[in-house]
């Protein structure tokens, strides 16, 4: 059972995934400003590579942009391939 929870302490969060109460990885933001966050890492344990659980992450952190409509700046290499590969994404990228 894949379970995402989220850390936010008003300056810097992050998206924390576990396999079956297992940690699986992260994703890292930081805020810029009242309505916008930059990504700045998802890394993944490399045991759990290959179940596609960074871009999990990465969409989990668009669901919570558009539920709060915040923008999303993603300056991790890994988040940016996801919002270049998925045009319709944009609308929450900053």
């Amino acid at each position: 059972m894949i379970d995402i929870k989220q850390e936010d302490d008003g300056k810097k969060g992050r998206f924390v995934i576990y396999d079956s109460e297992v940690y699986a990885g992260e994703m890292t933001y930081v805020w810029a400003g009242d309505a916008k966050f930059i990504i700045d890492h998802t890394a993944v344990e490399q045991s759990f590579n290959g179940k596609g659980l960074g871009k999990m992450l990465v969409m989990e952190a668009i669901k919570f942009a558009r539920k709060n409509n915040f923008k999303i700046l993603p300056l991790c290499p890994y988040a940016k391939s996801v919002f270049e590969k998925n045009p319709e994404l944009n609308d929450v990228k900053a």
